[in-house]
């Protein structure tokens, strides 16, 4: 009898993947005492209580059942109307809108209906830890594109350009930015969607913090450019806005050929998304609005509170003006990311995550999440800055 081995069972494509850098370093964190904890992307604020009084009621009323595959429509319908609002952009909430479980589903569901073998994703990092791994598993081949502090983390088209290959097919834009905070101007979505348009490009635009910008304008998304709704995937959710992390909601609108595929494999993976979450997530949008601004600004708060310590402290920052990160650079130290963020947890009891946990190109950098309460930042920044001055009376 041959012993067993399990190598010979497991997919080497799946085994392959590294594990998330942000799940590892705060494996860690979980067996210490007394840290001040910046580093989970998971809104401190309570979901509204309209949103969650909407969940207990449905629950008592028994509306527990299956709903349609693509959602329920009086949701989709919410969904079609929100972004005619929000972005001046028509949906048919009947073919072109699919609710998914989180925008992760999302992002995996749309790799998996638009790659072949072979075909290269062009990604822009640092970026979300999903996008590389979601790609190798619907046997795409993900090209990373490394943006650069001086341009504020934002993609040029020329960087964009410098990339595409005749294998290219689509380009994610995960903008406003995890882990940098970057958001992307028109002038800059402008520009791109040239490139795309030119190269016959399609976009996987995650949007899950469009709500969240502080540059005073609405947010801009590449699906109002003209010639780039029909080939845009827009991705978005409850997660972040409404602060609904663990109802675990999201959606997707675009092309009906291929939400129509899209929703076929939701169909064999999943079924439907949480029907409670949906009937909740219908509340959200419908009334909920306003709870969404005073969270904006409770962020913005806490965004410039950060930004006014490091200029205090000397930390270099570029300002971000998306999401709920900062994402100071720690080159001056000799260390990498990794090395700071550890040191600084083992020193001063503060987590942060290192920067290149989202790509190699977030070497000599760290994130730190506000979505914290101002008290907690200023425990942190007060360690943090401690921490920063040791190191450099003994440089």
């Amino acid at each position: 009898m041959k012993e067993l081995s399990h190598s010979n069972l497991l997919s080497a494509k799946a085994d392959s993947l590294k594990p998330s850098g942000i799940r590892k370093f705060f494996d860690i964190v979980a067996e210490m005492d007394d840290v001040v904890s910046l580093g989970v992307g998971e809104p401190d604020f309570d979901t509204p209580w309209a949103v969650r009084d909407e969940g207990i009621y449905t629950l008592e009323r028994g509306k527990t059942f299956y709903t349609s595959n693509a959602g329920l429509m009086e949701l989709r319908k919410e969904i079609t109307r929100f972004l005619k609002k929000r972005l001046g952009v028509r949906y048919d909430p009947a073919g072109e809108c699919l609710v998914t479980v989180g925008g992760s589903e999302a992002i995996d569901l749309a790799f998996r209906a638009m790659l072949n073998p072979g075909d290269e994703v062009l990604i822009p990092e640092p970026c979300y830890v999903s996008y590389v791994p979601c790609a190798v598993l619907a046997d795409g081949v993900p090209v990373t594109i490394p943006l650069q502090d001086k341009n504020e983390f934002r993609l040029t088209a020329k960087e964009l350009e410098d990339h595409i290959t005749e294998k290219t097919k689509i380009l994610v834009l995960p903008f406003p930015n995890n882990p940098t905070g970057a958001v992307m101007r028109r002038e800059d979505l402008e520009a791109v969607a040239r490139v795309c348009l030119e190269h016959d490009l399609y976009v996987v635009s995650d949007e899950i913090y469009s709500e969240l910008t502080y540059t005073g304008e609405d947010h801009v998304s590449i699906v109002q450019i003209p010639g780039m709704q029909e080939r845009t995937i827009l991705i978005n959710g409850f997660s972040k806005a409404f602060a609904m992390t663990g109802w675990r909601l999201g959606y997707c609108c675009g092309p009906e050929a291929i939400l129509s595929v899209m929703t076929k494999i939701h169909q064999f993976a999943i079924m439907c998304a949480p029907t409670n979450s949906q009937y909740a997530a219908t509340v959200a949008l419908r009334d909920c609005y306003g709870e969404v601004e005073k969270m904006r600004e409770a962020y913005n708060q806490r965004r410039r509170f950060l930004l006014h310590a490091f200029r205090k402290m000397g930390l270099p920052c570029f300002e971000p003006f998306g999401a709920f990160y900062v994402f100071p650079c720690i080159r001056e130290f000799g260390m990498t990311s990794e090395e700071f963020a550890t040191r600084l947890l083992e020193e001063q009891r503060v987590a942060v995550v290192p920067g290149d946990a989202f790509g190699r190109s977030g070497e000599g950098f760290i994130r730190i999440s506000y979505a914290y309460s101002l008290d907690a930042l200023k425990e942190a920044v007060g360690r943090l800055e401690k921490f920063v001055t040791k190191l450099r009376e003994n440089s």
